[in-house]
């Protein structure tokens, strides 16, 4: 894409306005006052309503600038003085957004009384200092493609008192020498968010050699996700009144009161914990058929599985529930690069999960870092409460910031499992039969028995429904974002209509009856001329099914008290 110059973006404003056609400027439609008035003529008053009124084809919005209407009303009233330096100097705030714009050239200087500059949302990768007028006082830069302060930073306009670098990629050790009072000594107001500042104890010292700072704006930033953020910043900086755009109360910074002294404070990680609460609106799975077949007896449980950022040193879960939670195989942890569980309590269970950070290369996808954890097997119920807690200790913040602008996805996934009666040959029974002489048992007492013991096969999981999941709270200053995951309805099977039966789709050999008595019915034939239960239903008035939801948290931790720094410090650390 060929570059776009801010001179050539201001030109193309500026003679927008026809500052020098009707009804501005000096013309033939302007009535001369020592002259006699001549039809075709306007006086002052006339050609300021052309311009003034919101219907006419002169008037214009210029948002700009808001000295874009002034200029043209001086240009019907005193257009003599209209010249090429008093154009240029006759603006104060220029807003020259998603334009394109990639190059700021010198032509900014003939604007010798401009305090406001607005760029967001260009192509900016680069802007020097010598470029910019000495007497602005706020610069917007957010939303460009700056990589480096560099030229900015070296001689800037000294009467500057905002600075807007947010969504760069700003953040290297030469950026945050750059962020010091020697550079930018009237500096009031300063917005870094959604940058790519890793470190927060050194750019804080920077950021504290600035005199006149009282408004600083860091989130979205990748050591604002580590529990020592805002606590740190705020003992750090005690002249700040806002911090992200909230005031700092007395309280607030009494109960920081030394923790940016701490030695031992690490601020290189984050913990985030992920809960699964209850599930609503999953339609009963079972067949209330009561002509179906004794067996297979089926059973469904739910599980809720969901794909979350893998690249942490450790991650504890914590399941709070009436059943034992479920467990990796060793292969799979060592596939996951965790390590295999030992016994789990029923009733809490603490998980640690050790990955390689290694696993996740930068040449790597960013799927590559996500990996699929899921709550504990239960039982379909009208609400179904999962109690699943799952802390996650990571270290790559720049990674996991990314992955919280994601989001990531979560899946019900259904278990179907069919049990069959335990097989008894028949020798077998008939032997112990004779030798206790005692007569043999009714069918209805074989029931009973095959009932009692079941053979369960292997459960067959299917993913019945899945949500995305944003995060992007997380990143604009929230500690915790409860979402209540809405999946839609979900429909049952369609019922099986009936059907007649004949002969031949009942006839079976001899060999195919014995082989079917001697499994315990497990073929799970019916009799002739039965079918599947009809769903009854007036169809005038159809059912709506009932949304399902899952009830679902992410929060990070946050130090609230300088107290709660000791406890909370990784100890792998």
């Amino acid at each position: 894409m060929s570059s776009v110059a801010l001179s050539a973006v201001l030109d193309k404003h500026i003679r927008r306005l026809c500052l020098d056609q009707f009804p501005c400027g000096k013309g033939s439609w302007r009535k001369d006052g020592g002259s006699e008035a001549e039809a075709v003529t306007e006086d002052t008053d006339a050609l300021l309503d052309l311009l003034n009124c919101p219907h006419s084809p002169w008037h214009h919005d210029e948002p700009w600038s808001p000295q874009a209407a002034a200029l043209q009303r001086v240009a019907v009233v005193e257009p003599e003085r209209l010249d090429a330096d008093f154009v240029c100097s006759y603006f104060r705030k220029l807003r020259i957004v998603d334009m394109d714009v990639s190059v700021v050239d010198n032509y900014l200087l003939k604007f010798c009384n401009l305090q406001e500059l607005v760029l967001s949302a260009n192509r900016i990768s680069e802007i020097s200092a010598e470029n910019l007028p000495r007497t602005l006082k706020v610069l917007e830069l957010r939303a460009n493609q700056l990589c480096a302060l560099g030229r900015l930073a070296i001689s800037p306009p000294p009467r500057l008192q905002y600075l807007g670098l947010a969504a760069n990629r700003l953040g290297s050790h030469r950026d945050v020498t750059l962020l010091t009072g020697k550079q930018w000594p009237e500096l009031v107001c300063l917005d870094l968010s959604e940058c790519d500042f890793r470190e927060q104890r050194p750019l804080l010292k920077a950021l504290g050699t600035l005199p006149c700072l009282r408004t600083l704006v860091l989130e979205g930033n990748p050591f604002t996700l580590a529990p020592s953020y805002p606590g740190f910043a705020v003992n750090a900086l005690p002249r700040l009144s806002y911090l992200d755009a909230a005031w700092i109360a007395p309280e607030e910074r009494h109960r920081y009161r030394g923790m940016a002294n701490m030695s031992h404070l690490l601020v290189d990680w984050a913990s985030a914990t992920v809960r699964v609460g209850g599930m609503q609106g999953v339609p009963d799975p079972q067949d209330e058929d009561p002509d179906a077949p004794e067996f297979p007896v089926v059973s469904y449980s739910y599980v809720i599985s969901y794909m979350f950022f893998s690249h942490q040193t450790t991650a504890y879960r914590e399941v709070v529930i009436g059943g034992p939670a479920k467990r990796l195989s060793q292969d799979q942890s060592q596939d996951q690069g965790a390590e295999p569980t030992q016994s789990l309590n029923k009733k809490s269970v603490k998980e640690i999960v050790m990955v390689n950070p290694a696993d996740c290369g930068e040449d790597q996808t960013s799927s590559s870092c996500e990996s699929r954890y899921s709550t504990s097997s239960q039982p379909w119920a009208d609400c179904v409460d999962f109690g699943h807690v799952l802390t996650f200790v990571v270290r790559d913040l720049s990674s996991f910031k990314k992955f919280l602008h994601r989001g990531f996805v979560i899946f019900i996934e259904q278990e179907k499992i069919l049990s069959w009666p335990a097989e008894v040959s028949d020798d077998s029974a008939q032997g112990a039969t004779d030798k206790k002489g005692k007569k043999p048992k009714t069918t209805k007492d074989k029931r009973k028995k095959s009932v009692v013991e079941l053979v369960a096969d292997p459960p067959v999981t299917t993913v019945v429904a899945s949500s995305h999941v944003s995060l992007r709270g997380l990143l604009g200053g929230n500690q915790k974002v409860d979402i209540l995951c809405d999946f839609g309805s979900m429909h049952k099977d369609p019922p099986v209509e009936e059907a007649s039966v004949t002969d031949e789709n009942v006839s079976v050999d001899s060999k195919s009856k014995d082989d079917s008595k001697k499994k315990g019915s497990r073929a799970g034939l019916k009799k002739p001329g039965k079918g599947m239960r009809r769903e009854e239903s007036d169809p005038d008035t159809p059912s709506q099914p009932e949304t399902v939801t899952v009830e679902l948290s992410v929060e990070l931790k946050k130090w609230r008290h300088a107290s709660e720094v000791a406890p909370l410090v990784p100890a792998n650390s």
